[in-house]
């Protein structure tokens, strides 16, 4: 089913949100651990054992010593927002129906850096977050989504 939309005044087409499923993320022999980890609210994260560093995003070595010694660690879950961008056009059209969305570059308790949606809140730099965790929330979104603390 397509909803009629006016775009800059032109007449277009968007599809409804019901009529995609979200993208999902390719699964691989490194990231592996990471998705598994998600479905079971847990935000896993690798740790070099040569250098001691904790690692993210998933890879086959460690980027600061090159070593291929890596094993998993379970991240607290705890950041904070350094930066974020509110989205008003996004680029599959799942998404459609929850503009804006909040992406934020969030620096984890471990001291990685990803990128990632908060929910429910507008960001601001310095925010808090915690990982949600919930099943409902695990099983909608195909990667870490995150809220405000509390």
């Amino acid at each position: 089913m397509m909803k009629k939309g006016i775009d800059s005044g032109v007449q277009t087409n968007h599809p409804n949100k019901a009529d995609y499923g979200y993208p999902q993320p390719v699964r691989s022999p490194d990231n592996a651990v990471y998705l598994d980890g998600w479905k079971e609210g847990k935000l896993m994260l690798q740790k070099c054992c040569e250098c001691k560093k904790p690692i993210f995003f998933p890879r086959p070595m460690c980027p600061h010593c090159w070593s291929d010694q890596l094993e998993w660690i379970q991240s607290t879950g705890r950041g904070e927002v350094v930066s974020y961008s509110l989205i008003h056009r996004p680029n599959h059209p799942s998404f459609n129906d929850e503009v804006p969305i909040a992406l934020a570059e969030i620096v984890l308790d471990e001291g990685v850096a990803l990128l990632a949606r908060v929910l429910e809140a507008t960001p601001s730099t310095g925010m808090k977050v915690n990982l949600a965790t919930e099943s409902e929330v695990t099983s909608r979104y195909p990667l870490p989504v995150f809220r405000p603390e509390t």
